[in-house]
C-alpha cells in the first residue's frame, strides 16, 4: 500500500454536506463518474478524497463513539487562524487538543452528519 485514497459517506443531506466540505474545510467539488446515484466528490488539490454518495434516508443515528468500527477521519492543516475562523463563521462546535510533546494541535468537529473529523495542525 502507499497511502490512503478517499473515504465514502453516504448522506440524505448532500448538498448540505458539499457545502460543509468546501465552505469549512476548504475542498473543491469536481469531476465524478457518471454513476447511476447522486453524490459528490470532493477534492484537496487533484485528488478526490472524499465521496459523497447521496441517499433517500439517512444511514442511521449517530452511535456512541465505542461501538464504532471508523471512529473518525483526520486532515493536516496549514492555517490554524484561518481554520479556527472558518469553524466560527460556520458555527461549528470544535475542541482543541494538544498532542502530548506539543507538536500538534487537533481541532475535532462534527459535519453535519455527525462525522467525526479532526484537521492536524503544527505547532
Amino acid at each position: 500500500m502507499l497511502e490512503i485514497d478517499h473515504i465514502n459517506i453516504r448522506t440524505a443531506q448532500l448538498d448540505r454536506l458539499v457545502a460543509f466540505y468546501e465552505g469549512v474545510l476548504g475542498m473543491t467539488s469536481g469531476p465524478r463518474p457518471a454513476f447511476p446515484f447522486p453524490g459528490a466528490w470532493l477534492y484537496l488539490g487533484a485528488q478526490p478524497v472524499v465521496h459523497l454518495v447521496g441517499v433517500e434516508t439517512a444511514p442511521g443515528a449517530p452511535r456512541e463513539a465505542e461501538n464504532l468500527r471508523l471512529e473518525h477521519v483526520a486532515f493536516r492543516g496549514s492555517d490554524l487562524a484561518d481554520f479556527r475562523r472558518r469553524l466560527t463563521e460556520a458555527a461549528v462546535a470544535h475542541e482543541e487538543v494538544p498532542l502530548p510533546g506539543g507538536e500538534i494541535l487537533q481541532l475535532h468537529f462534527f459535519d453535519p452528519d455527525g462525522n467525526h473529523i479532526h484537521v492536524d495542525f503544527r505547532t
